[in-house]
């Protein structure tokens, strides 16, 4: 029996090892969720960037002569306007590549400013513990307890909505997440042998937070900041459905859907085309999400 053992150790010892980058290959196309939400996000993103040549007409451009047109699909729809246009006579299709833009600026700016402040916070409540826990604690748990939308309403509504009004409001109100989740993971990381380690060579506090904490809870990190981009976004359409977000003539989703909400019994494609991609757009982040949870999972890296 020893002598199938030592056998089954040396063959295992001799096979070549898999590059770290084939396994990340290999688990990603493994994962369709992930694949199928990372080229959907992939899409649109190139789609955002590369939105002045795609555009086929300014997307801020009014002719009444031409309002309401209907998309491509109905009778009356033309190819100059593949997917209409709105009670302005703008070019659907231009707003919403140009509505991809300030969706993903917002979603993303929105995410990195909470990502700041919440893993800041986090992580030096659980890496010191005692009363800065207990303070940052209490701050985490008078947050949780506001609601973040009537919260944003309000706000909203005294400052006045613009774009860097809600991303800003928004980055100051979605940061709770990021604070739990560093919170607990430093704290499971904390005691490890590698910051004890770094403690004995005689590392500083900020070296060890930087440099050997924060890379190890990174990859939980990303999974939230991809949550709190999608509920970014979605809370961006509320606001400027309401009038207090984004403010016209910007082509922002939500507005496109509050613009149109008068004539959804007579032209339903004036809300039905920024709600689908609104949804399309947050789907794929999810599924992203959601993937990359699933491989930084212990199983999921097996």
């Amino acid at each position: 029996m020893s002598n199938l053992t030592l056998t089954a150790n040396s063959v295992m010892t001799s096979l070549p090892a898999v590059p770290e980058w084939r396994r990340i290959m290999h688990r990603f196309f493994g994962h369709r969720g992930l694949m199928i939400g990372s080229v959907i996000l992939a899409v649109i993103i190139l789609a955002a960037l590369f939105a002045p040549w795609l555009a086929p007409h300014d997307p801020y451009v009014q002719n009444v002569s031409q309002r309401m047109i209907p998309p491509i699909w109905h009778d009356k729809g033309t190819w100059n306007h593949i997917l209409g246009t709105d009670k302005l006579g703008r070019d659907y299709l231009s707003r919403l590549l140009y509505g991809a833009r300030i969706s993903l600026m917002i979603g993303i700016s929105a995410a990195v400013i909470s990502g700041l402040i919440g893993t800041t916070l986090g992580v030096l409540a659980g890496y010191f513990g005692g009363r800065v826990d207990a303070v940052i604690s209490y701050i985490i748990t008078t947050r949780l307890a506001l609601p973040v939308v009537l919260v944003a309403l309000a706000m909203a509504s005294l400052i006045g909505g613009s774009l860097q009004t809600v991303i800003v409001l928004l980055g100051l109100l979605l940061w709770d997440r990021f604070a739990v989740v560093a919170r607990s993971t430093t704290q499971q990381l904390r005691d490890a042998e590698f910051i004890a380690s770094a403690k004995v060579l005689g590392a500083s506090t900020s070296y060890i937070l930087i440099r050997e904490l924060l890379p190890n809870i990174l990859s939980a990190l990303i999974v939230v900041m991809t949550l709190e981009m999608a509920h970014a976004i979605l809370l961006e359409a509320a606001l400027s459905f309401l009038g207090i977000g984004v403010q016209p003539p910007s082509p922002s989703w939500g507005l496109m859907v509050a613009e149109g909400k008068s004539y959804m019994f007579f032209q339903p494609w004036v809300i039905a085309i920024p709600g689908v991609a609104l949804m399309v757009l947050v789907l794929a982040i999810n599924l992203v999400g959601d993937g990359l949870r699933d491989m930084n999972a212990p199983e999921g890296r097996s």
